[in-house]
């Protein structure tokens, strides 16, 4: 799947927001908090980075190398605001693509969403650099989404992935930053606690360290998705997953509000691989 590299990178330094590190677990709120409890318990870390961008180096990038990766993908969904559209028409291209690009035997779509910080009811794009999910909810995900099956699936390999896509492209608005698997470790990472008003999962919030890379794409298109490793159980040295936030654009302060879709997926292979 190639893609148009006619871009001209532009790479900016730009506030990524981490997390402090202490001894108390954080824990952040959805919907509300109960009385007397502040929405989120943790301590926000503001850093100065350089952002580096990828284009031209499009195909350097690999899920199994730097946890994520940019693949070309055009759609047949009109209305991604559309929950109807979005689960006929494209949760199964979704399925398609993740079969092909990562050669996995089966997809399971089970979530979606969408950002627009200039439409009513929609959500805004993330300024906390996070992983949606942590070595234990992982796991959890499958036994929530497929009951029977999950034990003997859970018994081979199996990754969680998120699959980007601007609704509207090019993006300039709060562009996705990921950054680079090979420049962190698992010891980076903070497990947070985020409540619903029935559940209670698990995300992990991110320490600052100076050695971590960080890349994005400048101008993503609407046929462009950004596939991005939330988990995989295999342990032999491929990445695990990449971390990742969006960003205020210096080289666009005026753009208007990015469109997004986010779709979440678990993913199962081969017992070979």
């Amino acid at each position: 799947m190639p893609l148009d590299a006619a871009i001209t990178p532009k790479s900016v330094t730009a506030t990524l927001h981490y997390q402090v590190r202490t001894d108390r677990k954080p824990e952040r709120y959805v919907g509300g908090p109960p009385p007397g409890v502040v929405p989120f318990t943790g301590i926000d870390d503001p850093r100065e980075v350089l952002i580096q961008d990828g284009r031209g180096r499009e195909s350097e990038f690999s899920l199994d190398r730097n946890g994520f990766q940019l693949v070309k993908a055009p759609t047949q969904v009109r209305d991604f605001y559309s929950r109807e559209e979005v689960q006929s028409v494209y949760y199964p291209e979704v399925e398609r693509l993740l079969k092909d690009v990562l050669g996995a035997s089966r997809v399971v779509v089970f979530d979606h969403n969408t950002r627009n910080a200039g439409r009513p009811g929609q959500s805004i794009p993330s300024r906390q650099v996070h992983n949606d999910h942590t070595i234990n909810s992982a796991p959890r995900r499958v036994r929530d989404h497929l009951g029977d099956e999950a034990e003997e699936l859970l018994k081979h390999r199996f990754g969680v992935v998120n699959v980007w896509r601007p609704i509207r492209g090019p993006v300039l608005d709060s562009p996705l930053a990921l950054c680079d698997a090979r420049s962190f470790t698992d010891e980076d990472l903070i497990a947070s606690d985020l409540v619903y008003q029935h559940v209670r999962g698990e995300t992990s919030r991110v320490e600052f360290k100076p050695e971590h890379r960080w890349y994005y794409f400048s101008q993503q298109q609407q046929d462009e998705v950004l596939l991005i490793r939330v988990h995989d159980s295999a342990n032999d040295g491929r990445a695990r997953l990449s971390f990742h936030t969006s960003f205020e654009n210096p080289a666009a302060p005026d753009a208007p509000p990015r469109e997004s879709i986010e779709v979440r997926t678990l993913v199962f292979f081969p017992p070979e691989t």
